[in-house]
């Protein structure tokens, strides 16, 4: 008898999916965080002002928390798997774009990989979170320390590209490593990944809107969002204006160190969380944390000298590291199997904090001219976060209790 051909729907290898994501998270982490080293190059191939390019930001941020708001119909009706993989094309048909052409194509270039990079976050969060129920809260700070590694690594890229006198290589490097990642997604299928049924998905959405922790959720991931972007965009300014120019003082240009400070601490502290993890509760690990942060935002108010941004620095980055991927692992407990609905508003609310909050800062440092009151915005954002998690500790049984309710009635609808 003659030999058949393999057939194509039998190539596909059944993975959990894990090392897969860990992979997509550390090239998102370059997407979403390379416009900001790349920003003067582009700004000069352009000719435009800083209020101008400031859109890009602004275009980056809008788009993302569309995708986010797409992201949990997709992984409701197609599941995580086709999710992930139109993110992918996504990230890299805009990095590529990017890379040359006029401002307006620039413009659609930044949306297209918002766009991808916010079907990616609340998936593959949402993803991890799932296939490890038992040790969500510590793999949820591990691929968000991936992420972090990936937002580390821009500056570092970017600059041996210029040296080359070549900066558009590294717009193609990115794309080009997304590319070999997108067909090991399309090669793969995520076991399990049960979409849900799409005349199921209406009602849930109209009944997880009206979940009474939605807004508290969700805001709790607004001002999360909000403050690390706010800490993290303005630190290096702040440390700049309180700096002291004494020539040949190591102190002289320290300023620059002082963004790389926060997000390292930022990323230390998602490392050591999974070992904290084994010791005390998810939550107790959140509100010291967001205790940290508070002290941090008060060192800034507080600082003269290098000394205490430094301390603020350390502090802040250090004491959010956890906070995010703790609030994640509790979706389940907050919304039981609405979690995946949920995901988009709440994933959404956080991305436009992120927006919002560093905008804000300016606008009060230029009316009261003062950028050491405007770090009050960020601290507010703390503040609450800390007030949600002192709440939440000894409410614990009653949202789990509630979330069970919830999941019944909508099961009965």
């Amino acid at each position: 008898m003659p030999s058949r051909a393999p057939r194509l729907r039998n190539l596909p290898v059944t993975t959990s999916g894990t090392v897969l994501i860990h992979a997509d998270f550390l090239l998102a982490g370059i997407v979403m965080t390379f416009l900001g080293p790349m920003l003067p190059i582009l700004a000069a191939r352009w000719g435009i002002s800083d209020a101008v390019a400031g859109r890009l930001f602004l275009t980056q941020f809008i788009s993302s928390m569309f995708g986010m708001m797409l992201s949990s119909v997709l992984v409701q009706r197609k599941g995580y798997r086709a999710t992930l993989i139109l993110g992918l094309v996504l990230m890299a048909a805009g990095m590529t774009l990017l890379a040359s052409g006029p401002f307006l194509l620039g413009i659609a270039a930044v949306a297209t990989l918002g766009v991808g990079h916010g079907l990616t976050t609340p998936a593959g969060n949402l993803r991890t979170a799932e296939i490890n129920p038992h040790r969500s809260a510590s793999a949820l700070n591990v691929i968000n320390a991936v992420w972090g590694i990936g937002a580390l690594s821009p500056s570092f890229f970017i600059g041996i590209a210029r040296h080359a006198g070549r900066p558009e290589w590294f717009l193609y490097g990115a794309a080009a490593l997304l590319l070999p990642l997108l067909l090991f997604f399309a090669l793969s299928r995520f076991e399990p990944d049960t979409p849900r049924a799409t005349e199921n998905a209406q009602p849930g959405t109209k009944s997880v809107l009206s979940h009474q922790l939605l807004v508290p959720v969700a805001l709790l991931l607004f001002f999360y969002v909000g403050t690390e972007v706010a800490f993290g965009q303005w630190i290096a300014t702040f440390a700049h204006r309180v700096n002291p120019s004494a020539p040949n003082s190591w102190t002289q240009n320290s300023w620059t160190m002082m963004a790389s400070l926060f997000y390292g601490s930022l990323l230390a502290g998602r490392i050591v969380a999974p070992l904290a993890l084994r010791r005390v509760r998810a939550t107790t690990l959140a509100e010291c944390g967001l205790s940290l942060a508070v002290l941090g935002g008060l060192a800034f108010l507080k600082a003269h000298g290098m000394g205490l941004v430094a301390a603020g620095a350390l502090l802040t980055g250090l004491g959010l590291s956890s906070v995010f991927p703790i609030s994640v692992s509790l979706f389940v407990t907050w919304f039981g199997d609405s979690a995946r609905r949920a995901s988009g508003p709440v994933f959404a609310m956080g991305n436009m904090g992120g927006a919002v909050l560093p905008w804000l800062v300016g606008v009060v440092s230029t009316h009261s001219g003062s950028l050491r009151l405007a770090f009050c915005v960020p601290l507010i954002g703390a503040v609450f976060m800390l007030g949600f998690y002192l709440f939440g500790q000894s409410k614990t049984k009653s949202f789990a209790t509630e979330a069970t309710e919830f999941r019944r009635g909508t099961q009965q609808k």
